[in-house]
């Protein structure tokens, strides 16, 4: 049994959660709270496995400020921010101040207790729009380092990697940069130290799979 603490400072919003989260088998509404600072007392008398927080609350403390102190006097208690606002500032304070999940109030009754049942077995949930965004700036990061490592190659190394993806041989590079094979070998082995990789095989799939060449020889 889930047990779930409401903060809410509207009564009619309590009530319909109450009324929704009570009707499941495995899930019973332990305690209601209209602001932070009483959403903590009753938080400590009641021990629940998980509250739902709203961040706006106008009169006492905000659901942020609550979420960091609640997390404090009991780390075990998950939290899922209830929002109206679909606002990335909301959601990554949200996540640093310590709230296991964030979902929008507009989200349908299913998708609720999905976040619900995800946040209480201690996994994270976000609301699908804020997935996409966190999605896209993880790779976004993900492209800025992959980007930042090409820059450790020399321009030479640079060209010597792009005729490798093309499927040049060692011989056939030294022909066209016109140096040596053995330096052809050479580069190739610097390449693959800076890149931490450690077979030509996993060199193309790499560069390939990454998009990294940018540079035409």
């Amino acid at each position: 049994m889930i047990k779930i603490l409401l903060v809410d400072d509207h009564p009619v919003v309590r009530s319909g959660l109450k009324l929704l989260l009570n009707s499941r088998a495995n899930m019973t509404v332990v305690g209601e709270a209209c602001e932070g600072d009483e959403a903590i007392s009753i938080a400590l008398n009641v021990n629940p496995h998980l509250v739902i927080m709203d961040v706006s609350m106008p009169l006492g403390k905000d659901g942020l400020t609550a979420t960091l102190e609640l997390k404090k006097v009991l780390p075990k208690t998950h939290i899922l921010i209830l929002t109206m606002h679909d606002d990335d500032e909301y959601l990554f304070r949200a996540i640093q101040f310590g709230a296991s999940g964030c979902i929008l109030k507009s989200a349908l009754h299913e998708e609720l207790i999905t976040a619900i049942e995800t946040v209480a077995q201690g996994e994270t949930y976000l609301y699908p729009s804020a997935t996409q965004r966190l999605m896209d700036q993880v790779m976004e990061n993900d492209r800025q380092l992959q980007t930042n490592t090409l820059k450790k190659l020399t321009e030479r190394e640079l060209e010597v990697l792009t005729f490798i993806v093309k499927g040049f041989s060692n011989k056939e590079i030294a022909e066209q940069l016109f140096i040596s094979v053995k330096t052809v070998e050479t580069h190739k082995s610097n390449i693959m130290v800076k890149l931490e990789l450690k077979t030509r095989p996993e060199l193309v799939e790499y560069a390939v799979k990454k998009g990294l060449l940018v540079y035409e020889a």
